[in-house]
């Protein structure tokens, strides 16, 4: 049994870890074995998502000291694992989705994302959404396709003069 202290230390990492993390999601992992959870969070690690096991209880301490996740409050039963994310926020859903595709566990309960709440039913829109570097590519596309379009057409009218330069050149020659 831990002791008051280690609780204390437990829930000041997990305070940490929340701020730290734009997005938090939790998942139950009951019936799972631990050779499925070690590759599960081998699957996690790939995608630069911390994941852990904690008490709900504690969890919830750790909430309640920061405020502002009081819609996951309900989902703090059974047993739980959290993912912990900074930057790709929908890497968690996407470890999840495609491990839960293959082994049917564990369950997706909720996320918190930037303050937004997330039920069960929501992880395909989740993981369907693109990483921060995907979205700067597809800007960067917008802002350079007009770009790209102005530069063609000069030298498509620059070809266009030089021909016709030429053409008059040569009818002057003749």
């Amino acid at each position: 049994m831990p002791t008051l202290s280690e609780k204390k230390a437990v829930v000041e990492e997990i305070t940490e870890q929340l701020n730290n993390s734009n997005a938090v999601y939790i998942t139950q992992y009951t019936g799972m074995s631990v050779s499925d959870m070690g590759k599960l969070r081998g699957k996690f690690r790939e995608g630069n998502v911390l994941f852990k096991v904690y008490k709900n209880t504690l969890v919830k301490r750790a909430m309640d000291t920061i405020g502002g996740y009081e819609d996951l409050y309900p989902h703090l039963e059974d047993q739980n694992g959290f993912a912990f994310v900074n930057e790709e926020l929908a890497a968690p859903a996407k470890v999840l989705k495609d491990y839960i595709k293959e082994h049917k566990k564990p369950q997706f309960k909720a996320a918190l994302i930037d303050g937004d709440f997330y039920k069960e039913d929501q992880l395909e829109i989740l993981a369907s959404m693109k990483s921060k570097n995907e979205v700067i590519g597809d800007i960067i596309g917008l802002l350079m396709a007009p770009i790209t379009n102005v530069v063609g057409g000069l030298q498509a009218q620059g070809s266009n003069i030089a021909a016709a330069v030429q053409t008059i050149a040569e009818k002057n020659e003749d």
